[in-house]
């Protein structure tokens, strides 16, 4: 998990002017066609982790939309490097699969609970 929040915010916060934060995600974009190509690969990759991970298939869609929206609205010159400072889908997804897997341990504690309290 800490690989992919670094990468995340490699992508989407690695750098600050005047305060505001973006990352190589913004500044590759702004190379026509390639830019916005190169940052999909690793953004993939962190929606494809998190199906790995056991995300559920609604976390991962919506992983999945969050990148396809990125990739997308990114593609439009000016308007997408601008959409890409604000968005920050990488973080978004990192967020989405954090809360998944903090719930999924948390369900796993309370039923091992529940086996301690029926058998102790």
């Amino acid at each position: 998990m800490a690989r992919l929040a670094h990468l995340a915010n490699k992508l989407d916060s690695r750098f600050s002017v005047l305060g505001i934060r973006f990352g190589y995600d913004s500044i590759l974009g702004l190379i026509p066609g390639i830019g916005d190509v190169a940052t999909t690969v690793p953004a993939a990759w962190i929606v494809f982790e998190g199906h790995r991970m056991g995300a559920r298939p609604s976390v991962v869609a919506r992983m999945a939309a969050n990148t396809g929206i990125d990739f997308v609205v990114g593609g439009i010159p000016l308007i997408g490097d601008l959409f890409d400072v604000g968005f920050k889908a990488n973080r978004r997804n990192i967020a989405l699969l954090r809360r998944e897997l903090e719930k999924d341990a948390a369900v796993l504690a309370r039923r091992a609970d529940e086996r301690r309290t029926r058998h102790g």
